[in-house]
């Protein structure tokens, strides 16, 4: 059985980490872009979303992960998945969102990215 989904925020290094608990489908996909929503109209423009704990992205949590990463390239933003289940990773390099987006061990390197990049 797949988790209840939860979220929890926090800004670290000029960066947002979004850290995820369960099944990110529609319900999870919709508590992301808020989250998202809320710190991108502050001009945070660095997102790392930690999925270390949600070991499920469906198709309609990755539309909501899509619309997150058009949002970031129209305001010169990026993005970091960090700490993805190995199933998870495969699924995003078929649909082709790390030609978008980049991808981290863990939150820390992710972090790292942003600053570098």
């Amino acid at each position: 059985m797949v988790s209840e989904f939860n979220l929890s925020s926090e800004v670290k290094d000029n960066c947002v980490v979004i850290n995820t608990s369960g099944y990110v489908n529609n319900l999870g996909g919709q508590k992301i872009i808020d989250e998202f929503n809320t710190h991108h109209q502050k001009g945070i423009k660095n997102y790392v979303l930690n999925l270390a704990e949600s070991k499920v992205v469906n198709s309609i949590g990755i539309s909501f992960l899509i619309e997150v990463i058009e949002k970031l390239n129209d305001s010169n933003g990026k993005l970091v998945f960090a700490n993805l289940d190995p199933s998870v990773d495969k699924t995003f390099t078929i649909m082709g969102l790390f030609h978008y987006a980049e991808k981290a061990q863990d939150v820390d390197e992710g972090i790292k990215l942003l600053q570098d990049g």
